[in-house]
């Protein structure tokens, strides 16, 4: 899995970068085919806006987009969403596999 943390109009300090990595490791946990987690720092006026991609396999991309004054606060609102996607993706596949007919013994 790759983690690629990236600033738009803003430098990050070693600190975020290290606080975004731990919290962002934890997201396979909830999916294990995540192949790649990008997220985009944003400044705002006020604040800062954090977008996350999770890219999976044989999925589109889940895009999460978060902000907040506080720029742990809007990382770890990102990372919340982002588990919540991947735990409701992981849900439906197996909601599906479970209620997928059989081939077997089918009533004529």
């Amino acid at each position: 899995m790759q983690i690629e943390i990236t600033a738009r109009r803003t430098e990050l300090t070693l600190a975020i970068e290290q606080y975004a990595t731990r919290k962002l490791e934890k997201l396979p946990r909830y999916f294990d085919r995540v192949q790649r987690i990008e997220l985009v720092v944003e400044p705002m006026k006020v604040g800062h806006r954090v977008e996350c991609i999770v890219e999976v396999e044989h999925h589109d991309p889940f895009v999460a987009t978060q902000e907040h004054e506080d720029l742990y606060a809007a990382i770890d609102l990102v990372v919340d969403t982002s588990t919540r996607q991947l735990k409701d993706h992981k849900s439906r596949l197996r909601d599906d596999k479970r209620h997928a007919p059989s081939t077997g013994n089918q009533p004529s």
